[in-house]
């Protein structure tokens, strides 16, 4: 298990300075970009008593990049991680996946390509059939790498159970891809498709 690194404050600013703030909450930045292209994502334990005073949602960040990376599945790389000076805020310092979003794929284009289609469609089966359960599965959180693969990006909300995803499961996992796409007005993409496809053995 990789040990988180005490950050005082003061180290906190320094190790910041200069970074660009991409993604903020009512709590402040939440995700900085440094010039070389590095990353820098806070974590705030929204509870006193919740899981992620065992776990932090660092933790589960760092372990899940490696193993999806054991399983052949494209991801962030894990640099380092920092338990921060306010209880409950961890951090983690990480190389991201290059390449584009499906969301900004089908943005720019209005649509997928039919190949790329028939590759988010093996990805959701891919998943479900090594028991990855990401309930954060959606078109921002898919990209497609200079090599032409697909892989996944802000996966600390992801599961590895024992065995394939029950139909349950994969109804939810659908469920939730669907209320992204109605969410960011992404009515056009052919989600009944989608989810027929993958619902398949």
């Amino acid at each position: 298990m990789t040990t988180a690194q005490p950050l005082t404050q003061e180290a906190f600013q320094k190790l910041i300075q200069g970074a660009e703030s991409i993604e903020e909450d009512s709590h402040g930045p939440k995700v900085y970009r440094f010039e070389n292209g590095e990353y820098l994502k806070v974590f705030r334990r929204k509870r006193l008593l919740s899981s992620a005073l065992l776990r932090p949602y660092s933790q589960r960040f760092w372990e899940n990049a490696s193993r999806l990376e054991e399983l052949g599945i494209p991801t962030v790389q894990p640099l380092q991680l920092f338990k921060l000076a306010t209880a409950g805020w961890t951090a983690i310092h990480y190389k991201a996946l290059p390449g584009e979003t499906l969301r900004d794929l089908f943005t720019q284009h209005g649509e997928l390509s039919a190949s790329l289609f028939e590759q988010l469609i093996e990805l959701f089966k891919d998943l479900h059939r090594k028991g990855i359960y990401f309930r954060s599965l959606h078109l921002g959180n898919i990209v497609r790498t200079p090599e032409g693969q697909l892989g996944l990006i802000d996966i600390a909300d992801l599961q590895f159970l024992a065995g394939p995803l029950s139909k349950d499961k994969i109804r939810r996992n659908l469920a939730h891809f669907e209320r992204y796409l109605k969410h960011n007005g992404l009515a056009d993409f052919p989600f009944d498709t989608l989810a027929n496809r993958v619902s398949q053995p």
